[in-house]
């Protein structure tokens, strides 16, 4: 029995990432928008990613009334102390499109590097992933993560966030410069994905029960 995953975003990049791994292992994966109701956004106040993860899985659980998977993600500085951080995503403080927060979050990345004199500083990007039920509970958790180094000069189209930044000196390239299928055999979320299509391997039942 094939069986259906609702992945609590909106993001197409987080949705194609996460299909390209599961859909072929024989699972469905649904974003919000194929819905067509509106859940309001929870406050995401956790201290680590996993807290984060935590807090989307649930919510979402609950206002959809399905089992959901929920992932927090963002991109761990050395040279700024783990800045960006959980707060990757709204870095700069900026609104706007997807496109004009990820310019300006590297934008300020690339300038808080070049004051400390550590434009070159390892960094990788972490991926908290969890599977909840609409009751609260919390049936699965993973993490996955992905190291490299932060340059100035950003390179690549293949990506988004802060993937045109992050260089990978073993590959020669920056993340934005891999292929879809390279980067999901690497990637810090192709790797918390992964580990958890193991773990749903053995929920397979209860979720189809459910």
């Amino acid at each position: 029995m094939t069986t259906t995953i609702l992945l609590a975003t909106s993001n197409e990049h987080k949705l194609d990432e996460v299909r390209q791994i599961l859909v072929p292992l024989g699972f469905i994966v649904e974003g919000l928008d194929s819905l067509g109701i509106s859940i309001p956004e929870p406050v995401e106040d956790g201290a680590t990613f996993e807290e984060n993860a935590r807090i989307k899985a649930i919510a979402y659980a609950r206002g959809t009334g399905r089992i959901s998977l929920a992932d927090d993600s963002g991109l761990e500085v050395d040279a700024l102390d783990g800045a960006p951080g959980i707060h990757s995503a709204r870095f700069s403080g900026i609104d706007g499109s997807r496109s004009e927060r990820d310019a300006a979050n590297n934008k300020k990345m690339i300038e808080m590097l070049g004051e400390r004199s550590a434009e070159e500083s390892l960094a990788r990007f972490v991926c908290a992933m969890c599977l909840a039920t609409p009751e609260g509970a919390v049936l699965a958790e993973t993490r996955g993560e992905f190291e490299g180094v932060i340059v100035a000069e950003g390179r690549g189209e293949n990506g988004f966030g802060y993937d045109p930044h992050l260089y990978l000196p073993e590959l020669g390239c920056t993340s934005a410069e891999l292929t879809s299928d390279a980067k999901n055999e690497r990637s810090h979320r192709g790797d918390a994905v992964r580990k958890m299509a193991t773990l749903l391997g053995s929920l397979t039942s209860r979720l189809d029960g459910e």
